[in-house]
C-alpha cells in the first residue's frame, strides 16, 4: 500500500510540474502527460509498471472524454453546419483512410492496418484547434466554421473506428462476418438508446435532480455514464460507445451544462492518466534508431492532409486564402489518434516497431501544431495574392467611412460592451468608427456608416480607421493577446493617444498597463462595485453614503477619475468647469525638453497624472522629473487651465 501511494504521489508531482510549464509555455497539457509518460514509464526511468490495471484504469479517461462528445452532440447544430461537416468532414475522412489503405497494400503490408493507420491520419487535435481558435477570436470566421465543422465529424467518426478496429482483429475470414454483427449491435443499440430511452432518462434525472443534493446529483452521472458503458460492453461493443451514447441522451435534457461541468474534473484527471500510459508505449531508444523513417512519418502525412484539406475545402467553394487557413490548422494528428493506435496496439493489428514510430511521428506532429497555427496568416499571405486583395479591400472600406472623420473615437468591438459605449457617445455627440470581424454582427447593426468590418488587431486596419485624426481607441472584448496587438501598433502610431482596455480581471493588468493602456477597466472590480451599492442600500445604508464609497473606490482604483467625483451635485455645474483629460505630446522644439515640472510651473494650473515615455507604462512624475522628446504628459484640469499649461509646456509662454 505504501507503494502504491509513492507512485500516486510521483505521477502527481510529475504531472503538475509538467503541466505547469506546458501551460506556460503555451502548449496543450496532452503535451505534458504525454511527457510524463515517457520519462516515467517502463523504456525510461521505469518507475511506473505498464500493466493491465493501469491500462484499465486509464481506459475509464476515454469513456469520460467520449461521454462529453455525446454531450455536444446536437442534430439541430449538425443540421446547420452540414456542409462543413458532412461534406468537408466525412470527404476528409473518407478519402484519408481509403488512401492509406491503398497505399498500405502497395507496400506490401495488411490492408487492415492501413484502416487503422488511415483513421488515426484522418483525426486532428481537437483540444489545440479549438483553443488556438477561441485565443485568436477566429470562431466566428469562415476558415474557423470549416475547422469546427470538419473536427464534430472527426469526433463523430472515432465512434465508428472504435467499433470497427476490434471487428478488424479478427480472422481474415470472419471480419467481415464479426463486422456486419458489430455494426448492427451498435445501429439496435443506437435506436433502443436514443429512441427510447430520452423519455426515461429525462424522467430520472428529475427525480434526482429535485432532491436538492450536489453529491447524489453527481453519483447519478456517474452510474449512468459507466452503467451504459457496461451496456454496450456486455453487447460485445466498446466502453466508449456507451458512455458517447449516455452523452446524446442526457444533450437533449434541460441538465446537459450542470452534467458536463460535474463531469469535467473526473474526464480531465483520467483523461490524463490515459496519456500517460500513451506515453509509457513510446521507446524513446527504438525510435532514435530509426531517424529517417521518423522524419518520413512526420513529414509525409502532415504534407499529404494539409493538400488534402485544402483541395477539399476549395472543392467545397471555399476562397484559396480560407482552405488554405483550414489546412494549417488540421495538419497535424490529434489526440483520438492516439487513441485509436492504444486500441490496434492491444489487438495486435500493428507489428510494435512500426507502431513506436507512428506514435512518434504523431506527437512531433502534435508538438509543431501550435508553430503551424500561428504562422498560418504570414504564409496564407505570401502564397495567395487573393488574400491581400481581400484585405485591400477591407481597408478600402474601412477608409471610406472615415474620409469626413476628425477628432473620433477608434470603437475595437460592437459586442454588447461596445453597442453600449457607442449609445453614450451619440448622446454626447461624439463621432466614432466602431471596427467589428464578425461580418454578421455587422450586417445586423445595419448601419453602413459608424460599425465597419475589419480586424482592429492589424496595423492597416487602424491606419484606414483614421488612427492619425482620432481622439481615442477603446478596446471593448476583453482579448488581452488581442488588445496587447492594438497597442502595439498605436504606441508605435501615435504613442500619446488615450487607449482604454476592457478585461475581466486584474490578472493582466501589469501587462496592459506596460504595453501603453492609459487605463485598464476590470469587469470584476466594476461588477462587484454594483453588488456592493445594491447590498448597502437594500441594508438601509443612506444613497449619499453609497455614492461616496463607490466614488472613492473608483478614485483609488482608477488614475483617470480622480477629480471628477467630489458630491452628488456635481453634474449640475457648467460644462466647462469640469475637469477633463488632455494628452500632450511633447515634439524636439517643446519649452518643456530638459526643464523639471517644478521649473515649468504647471502643477499650480492643472495635476500631471502620468507621463508615458517611449510606450513604457505610464508614470507620476514628482517635482524633479525631467521632460524628454517624445514624452505623452497626461493632464487634468479645467479646459482654460488645461489650455495654458499646454502653451507653457509647447512654447514657454
Amino acid at each position: 500500500m505504501p507503494q502504491t501511494l509513492l507512485l500516486i504521489l510521483l505521477l502527481l508531482a510529475a504531472s503538475v510540474i509538467v503541466v505547469t510549464i506546458c501551460r506556460r509555455l503555451r502548449l496543450p497539457p496532452i503535451l505534458g502527460y504525454l511527457i510524463v509518460g515517457i520519462a516515467l514509464g517502463p523504456h525510461a526511468l521505469a518507475v511506473v509498471p505498464d500493466d493491465a490495471a493501469t491500462r484499465h484504469l486509464a481506459e475509464f479517461g476515454i469513456v469520460f472524454l467520449m461521454f462529453s462528445i455525446g454531450l455536444e452532440f446536437s442534430l439541430p447544430q449538425l443540421r446547420a453546419m452540414r456542409r462543413a461537416v458532412f461534406g468537408l468532414g466525412f470527404s476528409q475522412v473518407a478519402i484519408t483512410t481509403i488512401a492509406s489503405m491503398i497505399v498500405v497494400q502497395l507496400l506490401g503490408f495488411d490492408w487492415r492496418a492501413g484502416v487503422v493507420l488511415g483513421g488515426a491520419l484522418a483525426m486532428s487535435s481537437t483540444a489545440i484547434v479549438s483553443k488556438m481558435l477561441a485565443e485568436r477570436s477566429e470562431l466566428g470566421t469562415p476558415h474557423g466554421r470549416d475547422i469546427m465543422g470538419i473536427l464534430l465529424f472527426q469526433d463523430l467518426a472515432v465512434v465508428a473506428f472504435l467499433i470497427l478496429i476490434p471487428a478488424l482483429a479478427g480472422s481474415g475470414a470472419n471480419v467481415a462476418t464479426i463486422l456486419a454483427v458489430a455494426l448492427a449491435k451498435a445501429v439496435v443499440a443506437l435506436t433502443i438508446i436514443l429512441f427510447l430511452g430520452q423519455r426515461p432518462m429525462r424522467a430520472w434525472f428529475h427525480i434526482v435532480a429535485r432532491q436538492r443534493s450536489p453529491e447524489l446529483f453527481v453519483l447519478n452521472v456517474l452510474l449512468v455514464t459507466l452503467g451504459m458503458a457496461e451496456l454496450t460492453e456486455l453487447a460485445g461493443l466498446s466502453l466508449a460507445l456507451g458512455a458517447f451514447l449516455a452523452g446524446m441522451l442526457i444533450s437533449e435534457t434541460e441538465f446537459r451544462y450542470q452534467v458536463e461541468e460535474d463531469i469535467k474534473p473526473f474526464r480531465d484527471v483520467l483523461l490524463g492518466l490515459f496519456f500517460v500510459t500513451i506515453g509509457m508505449m513510446l521507446d524513446l531508444r527504438g525510435v532514435a534508431l530509426h531517424p529517417l523513417e521518423l522524419l518520413a512519418l512526420l513529414v509525409v502525412p502532415v504534407g499529404a492532409k494539409l493538400l488534402l484539406i485544402i483541395l477539399l475545402a476549395r472543392a467545397f467553394g471555399a476562397p484559396l486564402a480560407t482552405a488554405l487557413r483550414t489546412g494549417f490548422y488540421l495538419a497535424q494528428a490529434g489526440e483520438f489518434a492516439l487513441v485509436m493506435l492504444a486500441l490496434a496496439s492491444a489487438n495486435t493489428l500493428l507489428s510494435p516497431e512500426f507502431m513506436q514510430l507512428v506514435l512518434a511521428s504523431m506527437i512531433l506532429s502534435m508538438l509543431i501544431a501550435p508553430l503551424l497555427i500561428e504562422n498560418a496568416n504570414t504564409w496564407v499571405r505570401r502564397l495567395t495574392a487573393n488574400d491581400w486583395l481581400a484585405r485591400a479591400a477591407e481597408v478600402t472600406q474601412v477608409a471610406a467611412f472615415t474620409m469626413a472623420r476628425q477628432g473620433h473615437v477608434i470603437v475595437c468591438g460592437f459586442g454588447r460592451s461596445g453597442q453600449n459605449l457607442t449609445r453614450l457617445l451619440e448622446r454626447e455627440d461624439i463621432t466614432y468608427l466602431a471596427l467589428d470581424a464578425d461580418p454578421q454582427r455587422v450586417r445586423d447593426a445595419a448601419d453602413g456608416t459608424s460599425v465597419v468590418y475589419g480586424d482592429a488587431s492589424r496595423r492597416e486596419t487602424l491606419v484606414s480607421a483614421g488612427i492619425a485624426k482620432a481622439r481615442a481607441v477603446v478596446i471593448t472584448f476583453a482579448d488581452t493577446p488581442t488588445a496587447l496587438k492594438i497597442l502595439h501598433h498605436v504606441q508605435q502610431l501615435r504613442p500619446e493617444l488615450p487607449v482604454i482596455v476592457r478585461t475581466r480581471d486584474d490578472s493582466e493588468l501589469d501587462k496592459l498597463l506596460a504595453a501603453g493602456a492609459t487605463e485598464v477597466v476590470p469587469e470584476v472590480l466594476e461588477g462587484s462595485l454594483m453588488l456592493a451599492s445594491h447590498s448597502l442600500l437594500v441594508l438601509g445604508v443612506p444613497l449619499n453614503r453609497v455614492l461616496q464609497n463607490i466614488r472613492s473606490i473608483r478614485e483609488e482604483r482608477y488614475g483617470l477619475f480622480r477629480g471628477f467625483f467630489h458630491g452628488a451635485s456635481d453634474y449640475e455645474a457648467a460644462d466647462n468647469l469640469q475637469p477633463r483629460l488632455r494628452t500632450v505630446l511633447l515634439n524636439e522644439r517643446a519649452h518643456a525638453i530638459g526643464r523639471s515640472l517644478d521649473e515649468l510651473g504647471v502643477s499650480a494650473w492643472v495635476e500631471v497624472t502620468g507621463v508615458r515615455r517611449r510606450g513604457a507604462r505610464s508614470v507620476a512624475p514628482d517635482a524633479g522629473w525631467r521632460f524628454e522628446p517624445g514624452d505623452a504628459v497626461v493632464l487634468l484640469g479645467r479646459p482654460r487651465e488645461l489650455g495654458r499649461a499646454e502653451q507653457r509646456l509647447l512654447q514657454g509662454e
